[in-house]
């Protein structure tokens, strides 16, 4: 599994509230998102802001849902490499030093199986003309394995920046320079909810409904990975208990 993850940006507006009320209540809002590249899935999102905090209890959500470490992908942010020394870590005991008071203790070091790369974009009028990528922790070697075993070919974000664009086009609260502002945070919470729902389990995808003899069976991302052994329907959905 290669997981990457990205916080998106979105103002939330009320008229009503003055500038001072709208900092208070909502300030800047980020959607963190985690997706799974081989299944597209979306495994974990956070709905915050772009803080060590907000960063902390994603990650610490997400680690929960995985079973190993896979290779984590990310931009630059760098409350990322922070937290995830917080979650993967090795405690190494302390030799005793034969003298007497309180024993040191133990020294924290990365855990070894950590992988973890990011990808800087360099910009120029709003285009990308330079694209860098640079491994933060663990083995070149085993990082290129497990990319090879992966849809990517490289270290990259893009399916998740392709997610991005999907969740605009099914929220119009995300959309950029609109009046579909989000009025409510809880009302936005659980319309992200659904749309997430329908994207993982309802509506099949285009590129995991082709099969290798180039005919197409539809699948959606918890169908590919195998979590799911048909894809939902709306009425469904709502009869089976699921974790988002």
């Amino acid at each position: 599994m290669n997981v990457r993850w990205m916080s998106y940006g979105r103002s939330s507006i009320k008229k009503t509230l003055d500038n001072d009320e709208l900092q208070v209540q909502y300030g800047q809002t980020w959607i963190w998102t985690a997706l799974d590249s081989d299944s597209r899935m979306i495994i974990s999102y956070l709905v915050g802001d772009r803080t060590l905090e907000s960063c902390r209890a994603f990650l610490g959500q997400l680690s929960t849902r995985l079973e190993n470490i896979p290779l984590f992908t990310s931009d630059e942010l760098v409350h990322y490499k922070t937290i995830l020394g917080e979650l993967y870590f090795e405690e190494i005991p302390v030799s005793s030093t034969g003298k007497r008071g309180r024993p040191r203790n133990p020294e924290r070091r990365i855990d070894p199986l950590l992988d973890y790369a990011v990808v800087h974009k360099t910009r120029e009028k709003g285009k990308v003309i330079k694209v860098e990528r640079r491994v933060v922790y663990g083995d070149e070697k085993r990082i290129d394995e497990k990319i090879a075993n992966g849809p990517g070919k490289r270290i990259n974000t893009s399916y998740l920046e392709r997610v991005n664009g999907t969740l605009r086009q099914m929220n119009s609260h995300l959309r950029r320079k609109t009046q579909t502002f989000a009025k409510e945070m809880p009302h936005f919470k659980a319309r992200l909810a659904l749309i997430v729902l329908m994207y993982n389990c309802i509506k099949p995808h285009n590129t995991l409904s082709m099969n290798p003899n180039k005919t197409r069976t539809p699948r959606t991302p918890a169908m590919a990975a195998k979590l799911i052994e048909e894809n939902w329907t709306i009425e469904s959905a709502f009869k089976k208990p699921f974790i988002l």
